[in-house]
């Protein structure tokens, strides 16, 4: 009788998590829509073109996920966040998907209530100056005034760095970017500081862009990535093993213009990846096309990359860390089978 009983304690608490594990996927299916956090505007991660429609990195995220649902790459809401709001808005269920250059760390991760599904760009914190204040390292600015965003990983780092240099400076703190950055063109600090990647963004915003450059000084790691709510396994393998699948396929060569021609291939692999062979989409509660649709209607990895940061965008953003480890970088694909 007592091992019956102790079977049946760990069987209960097995079976609440086992029917709350659908609840976002079949959220998601009743809406008909991915509801999607994503920055209030940062150009090359999330931010609203000409016509109005959001484009970017963490963008074709969304839109990538929403494909694998719903073979519908326009099947998703942005919600715009700042930084102070977005985890608030991802606890409290507004969104589903927390996209929006949000750095994985200890703190975050274990006191949060979230899960980081994926690091989807290995970035570190950097600053952008005047070219006329002469400023060839982030040496230089001890004493000066700092730009930074509040509720960001950037504000602690900037003060540690400065700490561990024995450097002093004025922080100059602001709630949303768009006044970070109006207060760093209009002159009221001597630097902006935040991930490297968005600040190449923010400096393309500017009246002119080519009186500003960012530092080669590397503060921080920052390892940006994907998050979900605690809780849901399901949700959070599929947001998972989305990043991965757009992985394996640039790593394997399926891209959006041929992978119809790669339903066939004699690649194990790459039949297991978009369908054709297996049932790795009914493991995670979709189509066995899931990963196939993702890759059609937004792209691989790779070219994610390279339309919104990369050498096909304004930014023009080597990879880097970013490469795949087969060409040195760290993006290394969890194999699919």
């Amino acid at each position: 009788m007592r091992h019956l009983l102790i079977a049946l304690a760990a069987f209960v608490p097995l079976a609440g998590i086992a029917s709350a594990e659908a609840a976002t996927l079949d959220d998601v299916m009743a809406r008909g829509t991915v509801s999607c956090g994503v920055h209030t505007g940062l150009l090359g991660y999330a931010a609203p073109d000409n016509a109005g429609r959001w484009a970017g990195f963490d963008v074709d995220y969304c839109r990538a996920l929403a494909a694998a649902i719903f073979n519908d790459a326009d099947a998703v809401t942005f919600s715009p966040l700042s930084a102070s709001e977005r985890f608030t808005a991802l606890q409290g269920t507004s969104v589903d998907l927390l996209a929006r250059i949000t750095t994985w760390t200890m703190s975050r991760d274990t006191t949060l209530g979230l899960n980081f599904a994926a690091v989807n760009y290995f970035d570190g914190q950097g600053f952008l100056v005047r070219r006329a204040d002469g400023f060839t390292s982030a040496a230089d600015l001890n004493g000066g005034s700092i730009c930074v965003q509040t509720g960001t990983t950037t504000e602690l780092n900037v003060t540690d760095f400065f700490a561990a240099n024995n450097m002093t400076f004025n922080p100059v703190v602001f709630e949303r970017i768009d006044e970070a950055t109006a207060a760093y063109e209009s002159g009221r600090c001597d630097a902006y500081t935040s991930d490297a990647s968005g600040l190449y963004g923010t400096r393309l915003t500017l009246a002119s862009p080519g009186d500003h450059m960012v530092l080669s000084d590397v503060i921080s790691k920052e390892p940006l990535s994907l998050a979900v709510r605690q809780g849901d396994d399901q949700w959070f393998d599929i947001v998972k093993w989305l990043h991965n699948a757009l992985l394996n396929a640039e790593e394997l060569g399926v891209t959006s213009e041929n992978v119809d021609e790669m339903l066939n291939s004699e690649n194990v692999n790459i039949r297991r990846l978009l369908g054709t062979e297996g049932t790795f989409g009914e493991s995670i509660g979709l189509s066995n096309a899931w990963a196939y649709q993702a890759i059609k209607l937004v792209g691989n990895y790779g070219e994610i990359f390279d339309r919104n940061l990369g050498a096909g965008s304004p930014i023009g953003i080597a990879r880097g860390l970013n490469a795949l480890w087969t060409n040195g970088g760290l993006q290394y694909a969890l194999p699919i089978r």
